[in-house]
């Protein structure tokens, strides 16, 4: 049995809708051993080790679910039992989780093994130390070489595994304020591996590090750490403190216990958590003793008096006192029985008490300190306390030392809140800790006295929010409430897009709009990540990955994020919600990898998008597939985009009040038309928006209606959208491979990424329906890690152009395939749809086949070029120098030509232009025009005049 493969998804995927962890585990022989075979004994081992097992409930959805899974009938797969120990271990650790499935996957044997976690690694360790669990309890025959040690410690492994968790989670302060924000629907990253935590998204965002927010001042942080200086500035304002001396030898820490007066308090200058503190020091030893233990962790140390009373921490957010405990330290009550070992035992057995930060309180340790104070009392941990002797085994009334609380909020006098208050002001703190030591809390301080012993920056809030005894007090919440008050947003509008083909035009279309709305823009895309229109990352940043740099940076205002199959396969989205999720077009694509091998596999990986849409899932209704994912998403609005204005489906969308966008046929054209709970809102005529070269680029025709409907779903003005859509082109500037028009030379070329079979079709079919006087010659490829079936389809498609030259290549990277395999079956597949041999030119290399066709090109020619690298081939397409290149002239030369039954040779990049007549094309003709880089189309009629006014 071994683990095959690992997938991380960080949020939604088509598994869950929140971040879980797949692994591909192979049982090998251990599929022909379910639990049921492997007997009672195997499973009772199991429930010994993990006895929260039996409370898992299960496909039976009841505590116990889970054994009777195991023990019924056959039993279940080991695979399952993973799944389940892996969730178990987790819980262990604290980590609360729950959900977990596994599946069979078309190989015998093997399954996917999916499960909830919180943090990544500990979630990945659950499963290894799950896993060499299983192995251990598994009979020695069964188990794979290097599992056969019977000398497995469980114990010790799982509380190894606690303590690695323990290590990599979130604070119980920083946790409570991020559960607090999920309360509130308030987004949340981690920003590190420590508690620097981002809340919310973009411009609206806020960072908190423990209790520690953005807001919190430097100079207070520094302040409330000087203990000298806090002091003097309490004192001043008249508040309750001890006296106090600073001071950095041990001479001068007695002379300075002398002065105040025995008892003393010596404690770091600076140090926390209770760390070297040491209370009622009565003897010029004890001090020095001390002295020694605060000099440990501070070179300066304070000598201060000591106070009588009860330790309380008084908490406040935001000017106002929001929680109070009273601590006490570690501690055992004898009973005249047991030994104090036994007694710590005792208390350790609390199921409430864990390892560090695991549980509500910590279990105490018999450690230096507490041996220390036992030797004072002359008792060891072998001694039996009498009945009813407190002996505490902690200076200080920390809970991560074992101390307990006891809330105390609701009975505190109002002068000792008043004085909590005004300490915490005077320092200057957002949030803060009051150590204030009184005989009786609810009594002022005043009469019984009492005194401010420190102020804390980045205060706990474990005691608060999970007290020993009395009521749980929302101190997260209220700093939540400090940081995102009443009606303010926390999060900026989303946008996802996601389809086969379309999603950077449409993404970069919907970010150009908002922009010239004023928004600053995040945006993803296959060639980067642009902020504000720059760009910030170079490379295909369509996952969550570059999603999440939209979302951090604090300049954002708005985010558009092109969200691709590989990324929602290997990691699943960034977030958890999108304001409008937008699903193009599913097509033949990627099929046949990581274990999506059909359309409707497909569909469900890009149904992510629409699922987690809280305000508008824009669908194709012209595309079946993704129409049936309106069924899948809670979504307030779907809004259908069709190019048919007679879809019976969205004429009763359109009758019920529902939004969609639609073209409509008029006088002047078509009109791109929105529909909204009844209203009807022509738009803008397709021949206006330049990407669309005059409504002739249909494709680019569904890009703009998509960016429209989502603008217009996300509250942009329709004068904006109508703005946004005309100032759209596709230079390679503004889209890079999408539909880039150079008609610079004496020939015209388009060039484009297109790279499955649905995308050179649109683009050949483009190509059929612009005039040329010239010839067509088409540059084709297709990715190496496409199935034949779909590099013989691009070929297909690409013959239907019925092109009066084709030049075959591959892509720089062969992606598996053989060096010249790619090109040679694009061969075949244009032979078999029956382009003549001396049609076709195989050139290996892009580069050197771009250039082939440019130096093929003649006056009034037409060049379709697929490109891969697209910086280059641009460059290349810019930088040729037509009047050089003897094609252009009338007379041909003639082309070296793919012979049909001689083996497939490459041919050189040189001499290949074919001595061939135009092929007859059928559409209406149109002629290119250049004018001041803008392209201007002029029809035909009764002579060449303008079909329009360019400003029309």
């Amino acid at each position: 049995m071994e683990i095959l493969e690992r997938s991380t998804y960080v949020g939604p995927s088509h598994y869950a809708h929140f971040p879980v962890i797949r692994l591909e585990l192979d049982l090998g022989v251990l599929e022909q051993w379910p639990t049921g075979k492997l007997g009672e004994g195997f499973v009772n081992s199991l429930l010994e080790a993990l006895p929260g097992l039996r409370e898992h409930g299960c496909s039976y959805g009841e505590p116990g679910g889970f054994v009777r899974r195991m023990t019924e009938d056959e039993g279940t797969w080991l695979g399952h039992v993973l799944e389940h120990m892996a969730i178990e271990l987790q819980n262990v650790a604290g980590v609360k989780v729950t959900f977990g499935k596994t599946r069979e996957t078309t190989r015998p044997g093997v399954y996917d093994v999916v499960f909830e976690y919180e943090q990544e690694d500990v979630g990945i360790e659950a499963a290894d130390v799950a896993l060499e669990l299983l192995h251990y309890l598994l009979p020695r025959d069964l188990r794979p070489p290097g599992h056969l040690d019977d000398t497995f410690d469980l114990v010790a492994r799982r509380d190894e595994f606690i303590r690695y968790a323990q290590r990599r989670a979130l604070g119980p302060s920083t946790a409570s304020i991020v559960h607090a924000a999920e309360a509130r629907d308030i987004p949340w990253l981690r920003l590190n591996e420590q508690s620097l935590i981002q809340l919310g998204y973009g411009c609206n965002q806020q960072r908190i590090q423990a209790t520690i927010t953005g807001r919190t001042s430097h100079i207070s942080v520094e302040l409330a750490s000087d203990k000298e200086e806090t002091n003097r500035i309490l004192s001043r304002l008249g508040l309750p403190v001890p006296k106090q001396r600073l001071v950095q030898t041990a001479d001068r820490a007695v002379a300075a216990a002398t002065r105040i007066g025995y008892p003393v308090v010596t404690k770091p200058y600076n140090g926390n958590h209770g760390r070297g503190v040491s209370i009622g020091l009565s003897s010029p030893e004890e001090v020095k003793v001390g002295f020694a233990r605060a000099q440990e962790h501070s070179r300066s140390v304070i000598v201060e008096s000591y106070i009588l009373g009860h330790d309380h921490r008084m908490l406040v957010v935001n000017g106002e006192l929001v929680a109070v405990s009273k601590r006490e330290p570690g501690k055992v009550v004898g009973d005249g029985v047991s030994t104090i070992e036994q007694l710590v035992a005792e208390v350790n057995s609390d199921p409430r008490r864990g390892i560090g930060h695991e549980k509500v309180l910590t279990q105490i340790e018999l450690d230096e300190q507490a041996m220390g104070l036992l030797a004072k009392l002359n008792y060891t941990p072998q001694t039996v306390v009498p009945a009813g002797e407190t002996v505490y085994l902690r200076l200080t009334a920390n809970l991560s030392t074992g101390g307990t609380a006891a809330d105390m909020t609701d009975v505190v006098h109002p002068d000792n809140a008043e004085m909590a208050i005004r300490a915490i002001q005077a320092i200057g703190l957002d949030i803060g800790g009051v150590d204030f030591l009184s005989p009786d809390i609810t009594q002022s301080y005043k009469d019984v006295g009492g005194a401010v012993c420190e102020v804390n920056a980045a205060p706990g809030f474990r005691m608060h929010a999970a007290p020993s005894e009395g009521r749980p007090r929302d101190a997260a919440g209220k700093v939540i409430d400090m940081l995102f008050p009443k009606n303010a947003p926390s999060t900026i509008p989303i946008a996802a897009i996601t389809g086969t083909n379309g999603k950077t035009t449409t993404a970069r279309l919907l970010a150009h709009i908002h922009k010239l709305a004023g928004k600053r823009v995040g945006l993803t895309t296959t060639d980067g990540v642009y902020i504000d229109g720059q760009r910030t990352v170079e490379g295909d940043m369509t996952g969550p990955t570059s999603a999440r740099i939209v979302l951090s940076d604090p300049a954002v205002e708005v985010a558009v994020l092109e969200t691709a199959r590989g990324g929602l396969l290997r990691a699943g989205m960034a977030m958890r919600h999108v304001d409008v999720g937008a699903v193009l077009n599913i097509q033949p694509d990627h099929l046949g990898q990581k274990g999506i091998d059909t359309l409707e596999q497909l569909a469900e990986v890009k149904r992510t998008i629409v699922e987690m849409a809280t305000d508008t899932a824009v669908l194709n209704a012209d595309d079946p597939l993704t129409l049936r994912m309106a069924a899948y998403t809670d979504a307030k609005h779907i809004c259908y985009v069709t190019m048919d204005p007679a879809h019976d489906l969205v004429r009763e969308h359109i009758r019920a009040g529902g939004r969609a966008c639609a073209i409509e046929a008029g006088v002047n054209g078509h009109m791109i038309t929105i529909y909204d709970h009844g209203a009807h809102i022509p738009l803008l005529w397709t021949h206006l928006i330049p990407a669309t070269l005059e409504g002739r680029a249909t494709f680019n025709v569904q890009n703009a209606m998509f960016a429209a409907a989502m603008a217009f779903a996300m509250g942009v003005k329709l004068e904006d959208i109508r703005h946004g859509l005309r100032t759209f082109d596709t230079t390679f500037f503004q889209a890079p491979g999408r539909l880039n028009v150079y008609d610079e030379h004496p020939f015209k070329v388009l060039f484009d990424y297109g790279h499955n079979a649905h995308a050179v079709g649109a683009l050949c079919q483009l190509a059929n329906r612009l005039s040329t006087k010239g010839r067509r010659i088409c540059v084709v490829a297709a990715p190496g890690d496409r199935r034949d079936e779909d590099i013989y389809a691009i070929g297909a498609v690409a013959a239907a152009g019925n092109f009066d030259h084709y030049i075959c290549r591959r892509d720089d990277g062969v992606r598996g395939r053989g060096d010249d395999e790619v090109p040679r079956m694009l061969v075949d597949a244009l032979r078999n749809a029956g382009i003549e041999d001396d049609r076709i030119t195989m050139i290996v290399d892009e580069e050197q086949a771009i250039d082939a066709a440019l130096k093929m090109g003649r006056t009034g020619d037409l060049l379709l070029i697929f490109a891969d690298a697209l910086a280059r081939g641009w460059k290349q397409i810019v930088n040729f120098n037509a009047t050089e290149h003897e094609s252009l002239v009338p007379a041909p030369r003639a082309a070296r030509a793919v012979p049909r039954e001689a083996p497939m040779e490459e041919a050189p990049a040189e001499d290949v232009s074919p001595a061939r007549t135009p092929a007859a094309h059928q559409p209406m003709p149109i002629t290119w025009s250049s004018k001041v880089d803008e392209l201007v189309l002029l029809r035909e009629t009764r002579g060449v005049i303008p079909a329009r006014e360019a400003n029309d």
